[in-house]
């Protein structure tokens, strides 16, 4: 199974911009864990913008 590129960049972007993260330590997280982190950090910005 692949995984889109544009789709990895998203992901490693998302990290970077929220935990200031290099992209080799993201890099280096399962995909299950980078997806994880991703999915939270989506949650807290969408609570402190009163989504939920």
């Amino acid at each position: 199974m692949t995984y889109a590129t544009g789709r990895i960049e998203e992901e490693v972007a998302y990290l970077a911009y929220h935990f200031h993260w290099g992209i080799d330590d993201i890099l280096d997280l399962e995909h299950a864990d980078r997806r994880a982190y991703v999915s939270q950090i989506a949650a807290l910005v969408e609570r402190a913008e009163g989504k939920q």
